[in-house]
Parts: C-alpha cells; sequence; structure tokens
C-alpha cells in the first residue's frame, strides 16, 4: 500500500479572522505597487499578528503586493488588506504607480520586458 503524497500544511486561520472580516482595502492598491519597509523607524512588531511581522520582514527588499502574495501563500485580497493597513499605521512604505489616462505605465513595461529576458 502506497503512503499519500505529503501535503502542504495548510493554514488554520481562515482568511477573514486575518483581516478582521474586511473584504476590501481602506485604499486601492495596484498588484504592482512596490512595498518597503519603513527603515528610518524602528517598529517592535513582536506583538503585531505573524502576517505583518512576515510582510515586515520580507519587505526589507522592495516586493510588489503580487509578490508579498505569492511569496508568503497568502490571498490576494487579504495581502492587499494588511498591505494598506500597514502603510496607514506608517510600518512600511507605499509605492503606487502613476497610470496617466489609461496609458501604460513605461518604466513598468520595461520591467516586465527586463524580468521576461531573464527567463
Amino acid at each position: 500500500m502506497q503512503q499519500p503524497a505529503p501535503t502542504e500544511q495548510s493554514s488554520l486561520v481562515r482568511p477573514y479572522a486575518v483581516t478582521g472580516g474586511r473584504t476590501a482595502p481602506r485604499t486601492q492598491l495596484a498588484l504592482e505597487a512596490l512595498v518597503s519597509s519603513a527603515t528610518s523607524i524602528h517598529h517592535d512588531l513582536s506583538t503585531r499578528t505573524p502576517e505583518y511581522q512576515a510582510i515586515s520582514a520580507l519587505c526589507r527588499q522592495v516586493r510588489s503586493v503580487a509578490e508579498i502574495s505569492a511569496m508568503l501563500r497568502i490571498p490576494l485580497g487579504v495581502t492587499r488588506i494588511l498591505v494598506a493597513d500597514m502603510a496607514a499605521e506608517g510600518l512600511i512604505q507605499l509605492h503606487q504607480p502613476q497610470l496617466d489616462a489609461g496609458k501604460p505605465d513605461l518604466n513598468l513595461l520595461e520591467r516586465v520586458l527586463s524580468g521576461l529576458r531573464r527567463l
């Protein structure tokens, strides 16, 4: 008899519990919005949720909201809510892309092209 394949551990905490029941962030965040830890202010995150601690540690290097979601295996909607909350509290810095009347951001397109070439 064959053993079942090992499965990834799933979180016992449901997404709505992490966000306090909220389903939308307080501010709109683009998937490509860049997030970095607020380095000028040293906050003690030991009393914060594990998600806050993980996002803060991960964002010591600049990351996009989509990257944070993927790397921490947190649903994108939950990630957006947590990142928006952390930005409002000054725990992280948020760098939103500026979109001019529906025109694509040339800098973003160049970064995407560069990333595709590295594949």
